[in-house]
């Protein structure tokens, strides 16, 4: 099994930007929603409550963020280092991060179509996991965990689930992973406790129950309809007593190394062998 292709999302919610490598820390790959965007009163925004999101381009630089949108100029964002710190809400948690600035609160705020608030989390801005699947550990604006590993063969079979229902086929971007391993059979990722990427150790953590965002087009935000949830709610719904939803993907955080390339291979260190229950 190797690595097919890696994804990082600068901007929490923003398009994907594709890597042949990326560097891990703590918080999983560099530069992975390391900013966020939020309404007037310091909430998070994502392609829920904001699918102009997905129309959002962001590349990491040297010195912070160049920003495009279509039909406006592109805009280049330095990264704080000081200045104005303030509480920003995800989820359940409170983050103090670093403000970006007014300039790119203007910007951002005539892209997206909505008052919007720009911050970056520096290494001051402390952020855990829950602590509910396994210990707590550092994680950036993602939602839950470093990293969203899917594989092309689970796809696949989704999408002859998606077929059988008269739907047509769906892309992976739609579940916005960041390692996308091609494996050796569908839904072996079920069965993978930890795995080992070229010098990166992951620990799977959970299967990451999916949301509304699957459905949406990840290059204009537009609604696409049912799919790809309606088939994964018939055949990937979690059975665990603690976990419930339907199911694609799984979460992970990296335990030791330091880069992962496309193309490395894939091994798995420690099974599941009890996989997870599926109801």
């Amino acid at each position: 099994m190797r690595v097919a292709s890696l994804q990082i999302y600068p901007v929490k919610g923003a398009r994907a930007v594709n890597c042949d490598q990326a560097i891990t820390n703590a918080r999983g790959f560099h530069h992975d929603r390391r900013w966020l965007a939020t309404d007037a009163d310091d909430r998070f925004l994502t392609q829920r409550e904001c699918p102009s999101l997905a129309q959002l381009m962001a590349i990491p630089g040297g010195e912070g963020l160049s920003l495009s949108f279509e039909g406006r100029d592109e805009f280049n964002v330095a990264t704080p280092e000081d200045g104005e710190r303030r509480s920003v809400t995800i989820w359940n948690d409170r983050v103090e991060a670093l403000h970006a600035g007014v300039a790119a609160d203007a910007w951002l705020s005539d892209a997206l179509g909505r008052t919007v608030r720009f911050y970056f989390m520096d290494g001051a801005a402390m952020r855990d996991t829950s602590g509910r699947w396994g210990a707590p550990a550092p994680v950036s604006f993602a939602d839950g965990y470093p990293f969203l590993i899917t594989t092309t063969q689970s796809l696949e079979a989704l999408n002859q689930e998606i077929a059988r229902n008269g739907g047509a086929p769906v892309g992976m971007e739609r579940f916005r992973p960041n390692i996308v391993i091609d494996a050796d059979r569908p839904w072996a990722e079920d069965f993978w406790k930890v795995i080992k990427i070229g010098e990166v150790v992951i620990d799977l953590v959970k299967p990451c129950v999916r949301c509304v965002v699957t459905t949406k087009d990840q290059a204009t935000g537009e609604s696409l309809g049912k799919e790809p949830l309606r088939s994964l709610g018939k055949i990937r719904r979690s059975a665990h007593p603690n976990l419930s939803g339907a199911l694609f993907g799984w979460n992970a955080f990296p335990r030791d190394g330091v880069e992962i390339k496309t193309g490395d291979v894939v091994e798995i260190v420690e099974h599941r062998p009890e996989g997870w229950p599926l109801g």
